[in-house]
């Protein structure tokens, strides 16, 4: 089997990329809640008087909960795949891909706290 170099190879990881964000907004209903707030939260970012290391660390905790819901999102898939009887092991996965999100989460809140209410707004 021949791999895809070059530019192609490029154009298709883009398109593959964008079929699985598709996929995600379409099938994953945690994606779309977290992806609309990141909608509403990011344009305040550019709006408020903060420094660019503030602006920069509010913007990456915000997609980081987009990148780990997207993980998340492909292990189920992965184990929902593998077999539909219960297993102590698929459990497990996906119990810690569902924490990794939660931990993300929690960041996220702390980040947008200690900067957003703490730091400009209580100023």
């Amino acid at each position: 089997m021949q791999k895809n170099t070059g530019l192609k190879r490029i154009r298709l990881a883009g398109v593959y990329a964008f079929n699985g964000i598709t996929a995600a907004l379409r099938h994953e209903a945690a994606f779309r809640q977290e992806a609309l707030l990141a909608l509403f939260v990011l344009p305040v970012v550019f709006w408020l008087d903060i420094s660019s290391v503030e602006r920069v660390l509010l913007v990456a905790v915000t997609i980081l909960v987009l990148i780990v819901e997207l993980l998340n999102s492909a292990l189920e898939a992965v184990v929902d795949r593998v077999g539909s009887e219960h297993h102590v092991l698929s459990g497990r996965a996906k119990d810690m891909g569902s924490g990794a999100v939660m931990v993300a989460l929690i960041l996220w809140i702390y980040v947008w706290v200690e900067i957003v209410v703490l730091g400009v707004w209580l100023a």
